[in-house]
Order: structure tokens, then C-alpha cells, then sequence
């Protein structure tokens, strides 16, 4: 059944996808084609690579009529980059086709050119949430005769601060359409846009070989005076990109915290006494990777939720065995392995039985002499976060900041993590070895039209 021709798609399509060497489908295209060319709306889990780009162009391209010169498709992706390389391989796929025109609109391009192209119309367009946005609210694009909607690495776009200007741009869309929608990744964000935007859509989900879900949880028996000394010990051994650090107490997480920074890691506390602004700040550069380690009591952490969590500790062991299947299932998650380490004294032994007992798990042991550490570079986050005094009040959105960093400044898109914009500061993400150019950059350059203050979130 991964024979393109089993598909219900024109002769000339199938004979235009053998000369471009398309010999069969990829998993993604033989789930999704037929759903797509049924006419259904799509949540499609897939990782780049995978052949989703032609998975949507070609349902896409089923639904087009050249002979009406009106934008019938959109698609919406993450960067610049993104959408060119859509672009191109919409050319390729459409050489079939009698004249099919599209249009690529990006934030870092002038508008004029644009503008002249749109006059001349397009059956396609393909562009960044907030560029398209721009053209919507100038009234050079018109969306009337829209019939297939493509958000192209969703998950991205979200990371990226794009959910309002997504919603707004569907907002604009025909209700009468079919939506694709293609991610990586599976978080909370994408289950909203799928709830408010797609109608009863099929889910379509790729499994990844040779990854299973597996979290493996090793104990370590501690005396008290060695119980913080040895998180770092665990740090340095197992490397994780980024460690939750559940304590019992306030008073143990501001103690962990000042452990871990004498060591030079950076680390960060989540607990009650943080106000609003504090929780927040903290919460953005550790979902952004720009803070190795969260140090956090339950209560704080409830409802957090970050994505490619690689280990938690358990600094203290809980009294409650269902807070620590609670603790442990953060890491773990969709396709992905984790860690869970739990340090426990011989007066928490208890608490330890009454977890197996519970969960019926038998704890698999480890002495703290085992962990050896790893000699070479300090564990260092791999992001640092960037402080924009200005957020929507504003009228800042991700588009803005991206292409202050792209095009203003030259960095690529690769090294721009997360931006999280609220109402008065945006916090993005940059990799660490360019935070200080960006951080000079910005200073000097504009967004949204005027100069900016900003400064380096330090953890």
C-alpha cells in the first residue's frame, strides 16, 4: 500500500511525482494521504525528514482549480527558511499543473515586492503567522476563496509565541475549510488550536523506531550531610540537559539552590514566597533551556508541564506515593526516555516501602560511589534568555523579534529558541554562544520601529 499509485491522484500528478523520483510513500504520507485527499482535517505527528512537506502539498494540490486565480491554500510556517524550502517544493510538485502560481510572505522582506505580487495574484501562499497577519489587517491578501489551511511544524510556531497571531489569521479563514495540521511534538498548545480551529479531526501518528517510553528510576541511599552534595554528583555524571529537583520544603530548595550555584551550575528555585513576575521569569527560562536545573517543591510545580524533560530528582522522598508517580511521570514523555533519581536516608525507608508497596515496582539500587564525574566543560545550559522590556502593550509580537535577530542583526534562525511575549517585557531564547552579540545587538537596533531596553536574564 506505499505505492503512490494507489492513491486517488491524476494521472499527470503520478507520472510528475516517478520523474522527480518519488517511488513510494513514506509512514507519514501512507497514513495521511488518504485521510488528507477524503477530504478530513489532520493532526499529523511527524519529525522533519519524515516526507510530510509532500504529505500536505499534495492534498493541497488535489484540492486546487488553476483556472481560479484566487489564493486557495495557506500555509503557515515557524521561519523564513521553512517557508522557502515549502515554496520550492510546491513548484516541483505542481510542474503537472497548468500554471499554479505561489507566493511566499515573510517577516525580514519588504513589503513593497509583496504587495506588487499579491496584486498579481497567487493560488498559494505560503508564509510566517505574522507577516501573513500584517497582509490580512492592509487588506492586500484576501483568504475568501481559502479551501485547505496547512500549519506546517506547529509545535515550533507555538515555542515560537505565534498561538494569537495563529488564531487570528484562521479567524480570517473560510469556516467551510479543510486544516492539516503537522507537528513534531504533541503539547498542550496543539490539543487548544486542534479543539478550536479543526473539525473532527483524524489523528495521524508515525511511531518512531526504537523508542519506547521508558523511565528509569534509580535510588541512591544517603546520610543527610551528603544529601545536596550528591545532586550535583548525579548532575555530573548523568549530564542531563535539564533536571526537576522536587525538595519537601521551602527552606530545602533555597538551600539546594545555593549548593548548585556555588558550583557553577545554573539553577533556579520554584516555591510559594515567589510572586507572580518571579514564577514566571523562572518558568520561561527553564521551559526555553537556559537553566540546567529547577529546584521546586510540589505545590509550586503543579501543572508544569516541559517538554524534553531528560531526568527529575527526588532531593527528599515524598511521604505520598501517588506525589511520587506524580514527580517521576515528568520526564518520560510521548517518545522519549528519562531518568528519575531519588535520594533517600535511612529515616525515609518507610516511605520508600510504602512507595514499592503502592505502585508494586521493586527499587533497583545504586551506591553514591558509583557516580563518577565527567571531566572536561562544566554542565552549561545550552540557551540563554534575553529580557525585551516591551510585550503586547506594545504591540510586540514574535514576528518583530525574530526578524530584528535575522535580518537586522544576521543570526540564524536555528539559534533562536523559544519567545514568550506577555503584556510588558518578551523573553526570547538564544544559544548561549551568541547571547552576549545578541544582547549588544539589540541594544543598538530596533524593534517594532523603536530602540528597546534589554537585558540577560542570569540564573
Amino acid at each position: 500500500m506505499s505505492d503512490f499509485a494507489t492513491l486517488p491522484l491524476p494521472p499527470h500528478t503520478l507520472a510528475n511525482l516517478q520523474r522527480l523520483g518519488y517511488a513510494s510513500m513514506t509512514p507519514i504520507q501512507a497514513a495521511s494521504l488518504p485521510l488528507a485527499l477524503a477530504g478530513k482535517d489532520l493532526i499529523a505527528q511527524a519529525k522533519t525528514g519524515s516526507g510530510k512537506t509532500a504529505a500536505f502539498l499534495l492534498a493541497l494540490l488535489a484540492n486546487l482549480n488553476p483556472r481560479r486565480f484566487a489564493v486557495q491554500a495557506l500555509v503557515l510556517c515557524p521561519t523564513r527558511e521553512l517557508a522557502d524550502q515549502v515554496t520550492q517544493e510546491v513548484r516541483r510538485l505542481a510542474r503537472a499543473e497548468d500554471h499554479v502560481k505561489a507566493l511566499t510572505l515573510c517577516g525580514g522582506s519588504t513589503m513593497r515586492p509583496q504587495l506588487a505580487s499579491l496584486e498579481h495574484g497567487a493560488h498559494i501562499v505560503v508564509g510566517t503567522p505574522g507577516r501573513i497577519l500584517d497582509h490580512l489587517e492592509r487588506g492586500s491578501l484576501k483568504l475568501d476563496a481559502l479551501n485547505t489551511l496547512v500549519l506546517d511544524e506547529a509545535d515550533r510556531m507555538l515555542d515560537m509565541g505565534f498561538h494569537d497571531d495563529i488564531a487570528t489569521v484562521i479567524g480570517q479563514c473560510p469556516k467551510q475549510r479543510q486544516t492539516l495540521l503537522f507537528s513534531a511534538t504533541y503539547p498542550e498548545g496543539i490539543a487548544r488550536l486542534s479543539a478550536a480551529f479543526l473539525r473532527d479531526p483524524q489523528t495521524v501518528t508515525v511511531a518512531e523506531p526504537h523508542s519506547p517510553t521508558q523511565i528509569r528510576q534509580l535510588f541512591f541511599e544517603v546520610r543527610e550531610e551528603e544529601r545536596l552534595h550528591a545532586v550535583s554528583l548525579l548532575l555530573d555524571h548523568y549530564r542531563p540537559v535539564s533536571t526537576l529537583a522536587f525538595c519537601n520544603t521551602k527552606q530545602q530548595c533555597r538551600d539546594l539552590v545555593q549548593v548548585l550555584k556555588a558550583q557553577g551550575y545554573v539553577a533556579l528555585e520554584l516555591h510559594g514566597d515567589l510572586d507572580q513576575r518571579e514564577r514566571d521569569q523562572v518558568l520561561v527560562q527553564f521551559a526555553n533551556r537556559s537553566c540546567s536545573v529547577l529546584v521546586a517543591t510540589d505545590i509550586a510545580a503543579r501543572g508544569l508541564d516541559i517538554t524534553g524533560l531528560e531526568a527529575v530528582i527526588n532531593v527528599d522522598v515524598t511521604p505520598e506515593p501517588a506525589t511520587h508517580t506524580h514527580r517521576v511521570g515528568r520526564t518520560g514523555r510521548v517518545d522519549a526516555e528519562g531518568w528519575a533519581f531519588s535520594l533517600a536516608s535511612l529515616d525515609e525507608m518507610g516511605r520508600v516501602g510504602q512507595i514499592e508497596h503502592a505502585l508494586g515496582l521493586t527499587s533497583a539500587w545504586q551506591p553514591l560511589a558509583s557516580l563518577t564525574p565527567v571531566r572536561g566543560q562544566p554542565l552549561r545550559p545550552p540557551m540563554c534568555t534575553i529580557q525585551i522590556l516591551g510585550g503586547r502593550k506594545e504591540k510586540i509580537r514574535p514576528g518583530d523579534v525574530l526578524g530584528a535577530l535575522t535580518k537586522d542583526l544576521g543570526h540564524a534562525a536555528a539559534q533562536i529558541g523559544k519567545i514568550n511575549i506577555n503584556e510588558f517585557s518578551t523573553y526570547v531564547a538564544v544559544e548561549r554562544s551568541v547571547a552576549r552579540d545578541v544582547l549588544a545587538g539589540l541594544g543598538k537596533t530596533k524593534v517594532k520601529g523603536r530602540t528597546v531596553k534589554v537585558r540577560l536574564l542570569e540564573g
